[in-house]
C-alpha cells in the first residue's frame, strides 16, 4: 500500500494529504522525521494538501503540526476526520 499522507513530526495530531483521500479508505502515512509508517481509516473525503486527524482531538484542544500548536479544535474531531476551518480555528490570535 502506497502512502497517501505525510506527517512532519512524531507527536503531530494531523497529517497532510499528498493526494485526494476518499471517505472510509484505509490509508498509510509516513512520518518525515523517522520514515515510520502510520495506518488509519479516513472518515471523510480529504482533498490534496489538506489535513487528516491522526488522533482524537477534543473541543478546545490544540491541534499540533510541525510540533507547533497551529490551531484549536472548535468541536470534537475524531481520528480520520478532515481537519479544516469547519472544526479548527487559528491559535495565533
Amino acid at each position: 500500500m502506497a502512502h497517501k499522507f505525510l506527517v512532519h513530526h512524531v507527536g503531530d495530531s494531523v497529517g497532510v494529504a499528498i493526494e485526494d483521500i476518499n471517505a472510509e479508505e484505509e490509508i498509510q502515512g509516513v512520518y518525515l522525521e523517522d520514515d515510520s509508517i502510520i495506518t488509519t481509516v479516513s472518515k471523510d473525503f480529504i482533498p490534496l494538501g489538506h489535513k487528516i486527524a491522526l488522533v482524537d482531538i477534543s473541543k478546545d484542544d490544540f491541534v499540533i503540526e510541525y510540533k507547533e500548536k497551529i490551531g484549536i479544535a472548535t468541536k470534537q474531531i475524531e481520528q480520520g476526520n478532515y481537519v479544516h476551518t469547519h472544526n479548527l480555528k487559528t491559535a495565533r490570535w
